[in-house]
């Protein structure tokens, strides 16, 4: 161990953290720059251009120009693919619970527990409350739904 004193073992250490958190940022920033929608496509290609043949520079260049943006753009993603997400599981429970129960309503007469497929009012009242205990549904949408079924 005396030909490779602690302080050389803690500085390739250190660099090589470092050289992991320059790729990491270097990867984050050119999906940021593919992802972003107010970038035309020459001004992709020339950012793009510069973090590859000046890394350093071009890394820290974008980081001012645009790093405050960086996170409003990756706020605004993850809230619409919340939302698509959201509106999409409260479509497929009131598709769920309207398919039973419009069909029933239609043919006149309660659908009987065992009518192959068709739901009763006691089912949809059980996914309401396994949605709800997932925290699919909050407490308002939750007695929405449970008002609607009942």
């Amino acid at each position: 161990m005396t030909g490779y004193p602690m302080l050389d073992i803690f500085l390739s250490v250190l660099y090589f953290f470092g050289w992991v958190l320059w790729l990491m940022l270097m990867f984050w920033i050119i999906t940021d720059i593919f992802r972003s929608d107010d970038l035309s496509g020459w001004a992709k290609a020339g950012w793009l251009v510069a973090i590859i043949i000046l890394p350093l520079v071009g890394i820290l260049v974008y980081l001012i120009a645009r790093g405050g943006s960086m996170r409003e753009r990756q706020e605004a993603r993850v809230r619409a693919q919340d939302a698509a997400f959201r509106d999409y599981v409260r479509q497929a429970a009131a598709t769920d619970g309207s398919a039973g129960t419009a069909g029933a309503a239609a043919s006149g007469s309660a659908a009987p527990a065992g009518n192959g497929g068709a739901t009763t009012a006691s089912d949809e009242l059980a996914k309401l409350a396994s949605l709800h205990q997932r925290g699919v549904l909050n407490d308002d949408e939750f007695a929405r739904a449970k008002a609607r079924v009942v």
